[in-house]
């Protein structure tokens, strides 16, 4: 799928967030530096009820948001770090049942929970590549969710 603007990359969040299962899951966000996946997370972390300021963690690694429905999400960023073992300071141990969105989970390999969803954005001529993979039961329930008739690259 193609998404033409930062409009279409909000809309596809939206979808996303209303979709997503109601027990917390897993969703790393792959791309190359200016793919979309922050706008993404922002938009996504919104359409759930996140009021006020919506922070990049590119310094802080992780924000945590509480949610209008109840539950957490946590917002990671782990484009800065050295290691993976510096997950574990991060205190995400608590973070069972919480919506985790990660940008550069490749950095975090192995000390981060295995993905529902592998969301795969890349730059192109007009706007933005997208491909959604199912990495889970979980995952591939949401899919079948999200996946009504429109035109969504799945794996």
């Amino acid at each position: 799928m193609q998404l033409d603007d930062a409009a279409a990359t909000e809309a596809l969040a939206w979808r996303l967030a209303d979709s997503q299962p109601r027990d917390g899951a897993v969703v790393h966000l792959h791309g190359d530096l200016g793919a979309g996946k922050s706008t993404l997370a922002r938009a996504w972390l919104r359409r759930l009820g996140v009021e006020g300021t919506v922070r990049s963690p590119t310094y802080t690694l992780v924000e945590r948001y509480p949610l209008a429905s109840g539950g957490e999400a946590l917002h990671l960023d782990l484009y800065r770090i050295g290691d993976p073992g510096e997950l574990e300071f991060l205190g995400l141990d608590e973070a069972a049942g919480a919506l985790w969105l990660v940008e550069w989970p490749r950095r975090g390999a192995g000390a981060l929970p295995t993905a529902d969803l592998a969301i795969h954005l890349a730059l192109v001529a007009q706007g933005r590549a997208l491909r959604i993979e199912a990495c889970s039961a979980k995952g591939r329930e949401w899919v079948d969710r999200l996946h009504d008739g429109e035109v969504v690259t799945v794996s």
